[in-house]
């Protein structure tokens, strides 16, 4: 004979039904939105986050001012398309494939934007995706998907709607794919959690700012960095790119006409090309301001995980270089801001001093936004540090990973390790021979603008042997062993094809 289940325990029943259900359901609200603001070619020292920094940007800072700033933050690969794999992928190119800019991102290969949409997030990209130069379809795991071919120009840039239209959207570039995140904020349907990716082409070259800053550092005087003229202890590399693409005698990216051009007077054109540099930044910031108000004003500031970063940095002359792919500290040093409450308080903002790296996105917004993690990746989630909470395991050092291009023969393979206090660098040839370029040794610590390569000091000799054992390691661990790379054919003079400077 069945018993009967008293009155007061099915009210018990349904009562812890209903908030079992409604938890669940508060937990779902309660994930955050993501927006992954990304820029393209931006020092860590052009945000003015940073103490050395010439340029304002006050809206940027605000969101280290109540989140977080990880000042030694890091790209493992200085090349947009490689780096671009790395944040969405999590792991290092060689793993993920894209090595160069002409590389698609495989599509087998997972993401973390994917990863969220599994999750039940609606997800977006608009602006620069650059990972295949022509191809402008639907790609990587998102709802909404706008973009164009190539690099874009900074006016009317021709985009394609969604892998359908394409047409030309007149206006500066900057301002353009903000116009358009809003728009997509204010119309996409439902009520779930959404990530976004903004993908700005500034301050890639070749630099144009919008009008209204054309002019806005003018009264900045830029000379060449004192590091150009430093070479002596250097190998040869150094100076044979000098009057190249890459270097500081050459075209500068159409600033100077006739090149290469080694007199005085030649330091205006690198002057103008800084300023111009800056100036695009200037709207960035605009940007990072607009989309804050909107936030706010929609009532998603504080449920929305704020990531503004660059996928690489750049080399304003120093060591005589223009451009990136090395692993001097202006090309791989990167900017990091973050805001979210519920990693800090807005009235409690935190500076990350842990070395964190462009592989790290990926198992950082996942485990933020709940998202089961991705089956294999290369970085680590940096939640914990952002909250304030100690990681006795976090990483002491980083493997650095660059090939030689044919279409940018202007650097040679480089493979490098960094840790807080040293770098090593090598640069190996690609037959499996001997390197036949010097290393590399710098002390952060006491040389941080890498003037005085130690490699041939005896005394430093058993630092070399951890170092090159601790970059062994590395690369093994990031499963890059065998080392695959193309030969360095050396230092070429020819400019690169027009088509995709």
């Amino acid at each position: 004979m069945r018993r009967a289940i008293p009155t007061h325990c099915v009210v018990i029943a349904l009562a812890a039904a209903v908030l079992s259900l409604f938890s669940v359901v508060l937990r779902a609200a309660e994930r955050p939105n993501v927006l992954f603001i990304l820029t393209d070619d931006q020092r860590w020292d052009c945000i003015s986050l940073n103490p050395d920094s010439t340029i304002a940007t006050p809206k940027i800072d605000r969101l280290g001012h109540e989140g977080v700033y990880f000042p030694n933050h890091f790209c493992t690969t200085s090349l947009c398309s490689p780096s671009r794999g790395s944040i969405l992928s999590g792991r290092y190119a060689h793993a993920h494939g894209v090595s160069d800019n002409f590389t698609e991102y495989p599509a087998d290969m997972p993401t973390w934007p994917a990863a969220l949409q599994q999750a039940g997030y609606e997800t977006a990209y608009i602006g620069k995706y650059h990972m295949g130069e022509e191809n402008d379809d639907v790609r990587g795991g998102f709802d909404y998907f706008v973009t164009h071919r190539g690099q874009g120009k900074y006016f009317d840039t021709e985009f394609r709607f969604n892998g359908g239209e394409r047409r030309v959207v007149e206006g500066y570039y900057t301002t353009v794919v903000t116009d358009m995140a809003q728009d997509w904020l204010k119309n996409r349907p439902g009520d779930k959690p959404w990530a976004l990716v903004l993908g700005h082409k500034a301050p890639h070259s070749f630099y144009n700012p919008e009008p209204q800053y054309e002019n806005a550092f003018n009264h900045v005087n830029v000379p060449y960095p004192a590091t150009a003229f430093q070479l002596d202890d250097n190998d040869p590399w150094y100076r044979q790119r000098l009057d190249t693409w890459h270097g500081i005698y050459g075209p500068l990216f159409d600033y100077r006409k006739q090149w290469p051009d080694r007199s005085p007077a030649a330091v205006k054109d690198f002057a103008a090309m800084t300023r111009a540099y800056w100036g695009t930044i200037l709207s960035v910031d605009d940007s990072v301001g607009r989309l804050y108000q909107f936030l706010k004003g929609a009532g998603q500031l504080d449920n929305t995980l704020i990531v503004f970063t660059s996928d690489n940095g750049l080399l304003n002359g120093e060591q005589g270089m223009i451009d990136k792919r090395t692993a001097h500290e202006p090309s791989i040093r990167v900017p990091l801001v973050v805001r979210y409450p519920g990693l800090t308080s807005p009235d409690k903002p935190r500076v990350v001093s842990a070395m964190t790296l462009t592989v790290d996105f990926a198992p950082s917004i996942l485990e933020i936004c709940g998202a089961p993690p991705m089956k294999k990746t290369h970085g680590r989630s940096w939640k914990r540090l952002a909250m304030g909470q100690a990681d006795p395991q976090w990483r002491t050092s980083f493997l650095y990973h660059y090939n030689y291009e044919k279409q940018f023969p202007y650097t040679p393979n480089v493979r490098a390790v960094r840790t807080g206090e040293w770098k090593y660098i090598r640069y190996p040839h690609g037959d499996g021979g001997p390197d036949r370029h010097k290393a590399d040794l710098f002390h952060l610590t006491a040389d941080p603008e890498e003037v005085s390569n130690l490699i041939d000091d005896p005394r430093y000799a058993d630092k070399v042997a951890e170092l090159d054992a601790e970059l062994n390691r590395l690369l093994k661990v990031t499963d890059a062993v065998p080392d695959k790379m193309p030969i360095d054919e050396g230092i070429k003079k020819d400019l690169p094809d027009a088509k995709i400077r």
